[in-house]
Order: C-alpha cells, then structure tokens, then sequence
C-alpha cells in the first residue's frame, strides 16, 4: 500500500509500471493525433468549437491550442509544444512525435527490466552528441546564395502549413516584407510588418503593399479618396473641443459674453488646425502639385475636418498607436506630438493615398514610399477560416525567415538531419562501454520517426523508406525523403532547409521532457479540493 494512501485514503495513485504506461500511454495518444499532420503531405483536421465554429488546419500549433486535452501527459507535453512554437515559430508537430517514440523506444527495455534512470544517461549523451552533428550540418548563408535560402525555407515551412500553390504565392511577400523591416545589424522587428485582413475574393489575391494599409478611412465626405504625390503629416494631437478636466461653471451677463466664451473656447482648436493648414500652404504648391495627408492619433472634430476638406487635404483621426510608429519607418518623417514646431523635414512622403470601401469598412492605402522599413501583408480570402489559416501560416512564414537571417545559417530538411543523427550514433555506439549504451540505441531509433512518417503520409511504406536512407546515409552523410517519389535525395538539390534554432529548440526539449516522463514512477492526484469539505 503506497505511503499517501494512509495520509489521503482518497488519493488516486498510479505506482512504478502503471505510472509509466499512464505517461506512455498520453505520449503515444497525443503523436497519434498529430503524426498524420506531419509534412508537406500532412493532412488537415477539422476542429468544431463548443459554438459549432469550424477550423480547417494542418498547423501543429493552433491544433494544441484549440484541442482541449484532459490527459495530464498530453497535455503537459503539448504545452512543451506550444512553447516552442512561440519561441521559434515551427517544429510542434516534430517535437510531439519525437517526446512519444523516444518514450514507446525507451520503454521496449523498460519492459525487460531495464531501469529507466540507466536510459536516461543514454538520452543525455544522445544529446549532447546530437546537438555536435547539427552543427556540423549547417549551411551558412552567404550573399549569393541569400535569395534562394530565403525563399526555399519560407517555402518548405509553408509547404507543411497551406496548400502548395498558396504556399508558392506566398513565399515570395513573405522574403520581401523581412528583408524591407530588416534594418543593418539591428534585432527584426516583426512587429513592424502588417498583417491585414479583407474579407473579399480568394486567397491567391494575397499581396504586399510597399507601404501601409489602415482600417479606418476618411471621416468626411468632402474629403479627396485618391492623392498622389504626397506629404505625410502623422501627429498625436488632439484636434477636437474637449471639456476642462475640472467641473466648473462660468458666469455671463450677456449673450455675447457668452459667444465670446464659445469663440474663445474653438479659437484654442482653430489655432492648432491653421498652423496644420498654413505649413501645407507652404510645402504645397501649384507649382510642384504636392498634395497633403493628415493622419492623427487623436480625434479631429467635424469643424477641424472640414477646415481640411476645403483645403483639399485628407484627415484620418484615431490611428492605432502601433500605425504610428510603422508610418514613420514606411513613409519617413517623425511623429509629432505638439503643432508648434512644424517644419517640411518631420512630414513623411508616399507616392500614393487611396481609400478602398469595402461593404461597411474602409480601408485607406499608403502605397510607393520611398524606402519602406514598414511594410503590411494584405490578405484576402472569402471567409473567416481562410484568413485564418493564411495568417497563421504568414507568421509562421515570417519566423522561418526572420530565424534564418539570425541564425545566419540553415540545415538540410525532408529528414536528413535525424538519418544522419541516427548513423552517427550508432558509430558512437561502438565508443560508449556498460548499459548507457541501451539508452543511446533507443534514441537514435526514436529520431528516425520524422523520415518515417514524412514517407507514410506521402503514401509510401515507411519501412521501405527508411531501409533505402539508411543504405544511402551509410555513404552520404546528407541524405533525406522525396514526398513527390518516396526515393532517397539530397535536401539542397530540391531546396528544402530547415532552421537551425528550431532543431537545437527541439533535440534540448525533447530530450529532457521524454527523461522526466520516463523518470516518474508514482502518480498521485492527491492536490488539495478547491472546495474545503
């Protein structure tokens, strides 16, 4: 009888061998779910909500968010997951299938009498020697070669999120919105590149606009739709009557005391609106045919706009505040936040400013800046999940280039990284003496699940699959799986990489969460009841 019983007669326990097949029954159960997601052949899951709201995705990530798990291991090793998605952008699906087949390999000699503790410094050694091999596997990015890195880890990481075709759409935006936010040696703020959404037409119509696109529109009807050719004024500045933050009252004698006291009161707003108006007389001119843009923080009362209106300037009030900062990385300029110092060199310039109404929402394009180091992705899709699914696979995209540019340096993908990982160790094998050895066989077995169930969702026999990289990986210490054909290939030739950190995240992860599992051998759910009885 377990010693917590006779503390809680209540307590649920599962002692040594029922402990560990509770945690390896949650690791299998939860890589059964995802192991069909796996790849650029993965197949997608549909999830229904409680309200009956549908998701259509192959993203390893939103399914363990959205999936609501009760197994107390699954859902610890989803969150591991989730974790690495926030951190790196990609690699959930791999890390839950290689935390459940280093448990199942580990567990074949567990059931034979093996302590799990022995494995455990196996797994460690594993490790570290893994993580020696990923860096000798990695391929610098170097100036020519650049571009097409870029592209092809924007590509294979799409390719395991979207359709193939969107993915090929989307690669190319998603290469150019980085590059257009990286600024020299500076951190990439991703931030910085806009993802928007409009609910029209199809999802190929996606694009990227060299520039900025807002969600509100003009507030005026007078107001021009289209400029070109103009100056760009981004302030936060309050333009509209506002009530003094004391409660007082005033005293009159007269009703023209009392106008006098109104006039006095917008006089004060007035002021602000000429001193906008005369630095746009000043900068614009029939001459040079500039045309001139406010956009505003803040509010802009009805009498403010149509002071603009009439001057032929566009007014845009309450732009986020995040907008301000990508508008003056996109169009130059620098945000202001009192009119008394306006000058020509703190507005912003943009070749083009249109507004585009859509149903009930406007949306109001900043296009050909000059230079942009803010750029937004317009996506489009004719409903709710597809712009879902496509923004969930852009930030992914823009991680995988973000991490490469980094990281300075890619590795080979369609699972070449793990055949060579698993050849290595057992060459590393013949060095190591005693029964650590036993735990270092199980991992090197466990890593060979990712080439295979890349080949199984392709639809080819796994065990044909691997026999053929293992040949191969014997002689080429860079070999991976074909989806298209099932055949052997080298990643480089068809363009498929894989990023660094996401390999590095997953081998430290997964190591430690798989020893832990394999480390515990009682299960008491014995906490304290949020309900004193």
């Amino acid at each position: 009888m377990s010693a917590i019983s006779m503390l809680n007669p209540k307590a649920e326990v599962a002692r040594a061998g029922q402990a560990l097949a509770v945690n390896i029954g949650g690791a299998k159960g939860i890589q059964d779910v995802l192991k069909t997601n796996l790849g650029p052949k993965g197949t997608m899951k549909m999830l229904v909500g409680g309200a009956g709201d549908i998701k259509i995705t192959k993203d390893g990530n939103v399914l363990l968010h959205e999936m609501q798990i009760q197994h107390p291991t699954a859902s610890l090793i989803a969150r591991a997951s989730t974790a690495q998605d926030d951190i790196t952008g990609d690699g959930t699906t791999s890390t839950v299938l290689l935390i459940g087949e280093f448990l199942k390999q580990a567990d074949l000699y567990i059931s034979e009498g093996l302590h799990p503790r022995i494995i455990t410094e196996g797994f460690d050694k594993a490790k570290e020697k893994a993580l020696e091999i990923l860096d000798s596997m990695k391929i610098s990015i170097s100036g020519d070669e650049k571009a097409n890195i870029l592209t092809n880890i924007s590509a294979t990481s799409l390719g395991t999120k979207v359709h193939p075709v969107l993915a090929t759409q989307l690669t190319p935006l998603i290469v150019d919105a980085v590059q257009a936010v990286q600024i020299d040696n500076n951190p990439i703020d991703l931030h910085m590149v806009e993802l928007m959404e409009m609910m029209h037409r199809s999802d190929m119509e996606t694009q990227l606009v060299k520039g900025l696109v807002l969600d509100h529109g003009g507030r005026h009807p007078d107001m021009p739709k289209r400029l070109e050719n103009c100056y760009i004024l981004t302030c936060n500045v309050s333009l509209e009557y506002e009530k003094t933050e004391v409660n007082s009252g005033f005293f009159y004698k007269s009703a023209e005391d009392r106008e006098k006291l109104v006039t006095a009161e917008r006089k004060f707003i007035e002021d602000r609106v000429q001193k906008i108006i005369e630095l746009k007389k000043k900068v614009c001119t029939k001459e040079n045919g500039k045309t001139f843009v406010v956009i505003n923080q803040k509010g802009v009362d009805p009498f403010s706009l149509d002071a603009f209106a009439k001057e032929g300037m566009m007014a845009l009030r309450r732009a986020k505040r995040r907008n301000m900062e990508r508008l003056a990385l996109a169009c130059g300029g620098q945000a202001m936040n009192s009119v008394d110092d306006l000058q020509e060199d703190c507005l912003g310039h943009a070749g083009l400013v249109y507004e585009h109404v859509l149903g009930e929402n406007k949306f109001t394009f900043v296009e050909k800046c000059a230079n942009p180091q803010s750029v937004t992705i317009l996506m489009k899709g004719p409903n709710k999940h597809t712009l879902q699914q496509t923004k969930d696979a852009v930030r992914d995209g823009l991680r995988a280039v973000k991490n490469a540019l980094e990281d300075g340096c890619v590795i080979p993908g369609a699972g070449a990284y793990e055949v060579a990982t698993h050849v290595a160790l057992k060459k590393f094998l013949e060095s190591v003496k005693g029964r650590a050895r036993l735990g270092i066989q199980a991992y090197a077995d466990g890593l060979l699940i990712i080439p295979k169930v890349l080949a199984q969702n392709a639809g080819y026999d796994a065990q044909e699959v691997i026999v053929k990289l293992l040949e191969e990986g014997a002689v080429n210490p860079t070999v991976g799986v074909d989806c298209d054909s099932g055949e052997v290939i080298v990643p480089q030739d068809k363009g498929i990489y894989d990023n660094y950190r996401v390999k590095r995240q997953m081998i430290n992860s997964c190591t430690v969460i798989a020893s832990n599992l394999l480390l515990v051998d009682e299960i008491m759910r014995a906490g304290m009841s949020s309900l004193k009885g």
